[in-house]
């Protein structure tokens, strides 16, 4: 008999284990649960779809089913995993019964926060997850004239330049004093905001939800401030692990409520796994474990999941967490953590910034790009890094997650080698100047 893994969830994080017990194990029996219609689709081009950015939903699909038939990974869809017995190694599933397993892998994703108020069973509440639910909400767009978005976390800050480039009238709300305030820098976010209020959104921070108000459809979203009229609210609370199948089997779940796995993403029980959003991983730096990160991030968990649940030998390192997203007409970014963080932890941090430019200054499109790196003080080893810019955000992000990780410093930046092209790098890379300005204000400072 084949070997058998069950996996629960069809996200990034089970289809990419899907894969990983396959290339590990090409004979190994692969089943697949979930609850959705569909697999292998994008739903972080859901935003610019609602933007019209992207033209259609289709483009987000990135395979069809029929290939998952071809590859041998039996799609179980529009199915739900009820209940894991690990004594009995089965999967209770509802409409098939309790299904065997040799390897299990947990892929069940995320929920977002119960915002607790009064009135969250009206209709018009949007949360953005499902791609078949949101080509419903899509023809819904059309005829709002005015939405509220709740909390401005990385999805709200998506949503809100989103339906303000399909020209609705757009409100956010956030207990915050900044958007993204959990992760990004207060001076990083001010340009995102100016630009908001270009496009007409009005933002409301340090303002707290109160309920949802209407009769049987939304009409008004209850503030600290007051009401806010709407015809639809765009609920973006924090995402939380779905890991209740998982709690309910006796796996083990860490402090952010998410599975507790090992660098091969085995959990506590044997022959158990689990990749996602439904587990939390340590910060490289810091050990803080770390919960709900990016589609790339889920991808690369599932592939180590399914690698070493097909019997290969994979493991999945402690992150330094590279991200960024547009924001207005801003793309926003960074590597580790920023002031904010660092300062919330108590760790002790020298600052290098600069206000540098993409390409050479006489270069049509030439766009600024503002980039703040965090060091150790002593040692002036990276630990951290921020930028607001319009183009090569996402590269440096890249780069300086990489940075941090293998332990490069002030010094070693200052010096590094750049590309040199009118057309896309400047003769002076920002990173590079943040650096050398970072070691000069030390050397005022008589510190270096």
């Amino acid at each position: 008999m084949p070997h058998k893994t069950v996996i629960i969830g069809g996200g990034a994080a089970g289809l990419g284990s899907a894969g990983g017990v396959k290339a590990a194990d090409p004979d190994a029996e692969v089943v697949v649960y979930t609850e959705f219609e569909d697999v292998a689709y994008s739903p972080c081009g859901i935003p610019y779809v609602h933007g019209q950015e992207i033209p259609d939903f289709e483009r987000l699909f990135l395979a069809t089913k029929e290939q998952y038939v071809s590859v041998g990974i039996d799609v179980h869809y529009e199915t739900t995993a009820t209940g894991i017995d690990t004594a009995a190694r089965t999967v209770q599933v509802a409409g098939e019964g309790a299904v065997g397993y040799d390897t299990l892998i947990v892929a069940t994703g995320f929920e977002y926060a119960d915002p607790g108020v009064p009135g969250g069973d009206l209709e018009g509440l949007y949360y953005v997850k499902n791609i078949r639910a949101a080509m419903e909400w899509d023809k819904v767009l059309d005829s709002v004239k005015r939405a509220v978005v709740v909390h401005a976390t990385p999805l709200g800050v998506e949503m809100t330049t989103s339906l303000a480039h399909r020209g609705i009238e757009t409100h956010l709300i956030d207990p915050n004093p900044w958007p993204l305030a959990d992760m990004a820098d207060a001076d990083i976010m001010a340009p995102v905001e100016e630009s908001w209020r270009e496009l007409g959104v009005v933002a409301h921070f340090n303002t707290t939800l109160k309920g949802f108000v209407g009769q049987g459809h939304v009409s008004a979203v209850a503030t600290s401030e007051g009401e806010l009229p709407c015809d639809l609210v765009v609920v973006a609370t924090h995402k939380t692990p779905n890991a209740r199948l998982a709690a309910a089997a006796g796996l083990k779940i860490g402090s952010t409520g998410g599975i507790i796995v090992d660098e091969r993403m085995a959990t506590s029980v044997p022959g158990v796994y689990a990749a996602g959003d439904a587990v939390e991983v340590p910060h490289g730096l810091t050990r803080v474990p770390l919960q709900g990160l990016t589609g790339s991030h889920a991808y690369a968990q599932g592939k180590t999941a399914g690698t070493n649940a097909g019997g290969g030998t994979r493991a999945y390192k402690a992150v330094y967490v590279p991200w960024g997203t547009p924001a207005g007409k801003w793309v926003i970014g960074g590597a580790s953590f920023g002031e904010t963080t660092a300062t919330a932890l108590g760790i002790p941090y020298v600052l290098g910034q600069a206000q540098g430019i993409s390409r050479a200054r006489y270069y049509p499109g030439v766009k600024p790009v503002k980039v703040k790196l965090l060091a150790e003080p002593g040692s002036l080893r990276l630990i951290g890094a921020q930028m607001v810019g319009q183009e090569g955000i996402k590269e440096r992000a890249d780069f300086l997650a990489m940075a941090v990780k293998h332990g490069f410093t002030f010094h070693d930046l200052s010096t590094m080698e750049n590309v040199y092209s009118p057309a896309i790098g400047a003769l002076n890379e920002p990173i590079v100047v943040a650096a050398t300005n970072g070691l000069e204000e030390l050397r005022k400072a008589g510190k270096l």
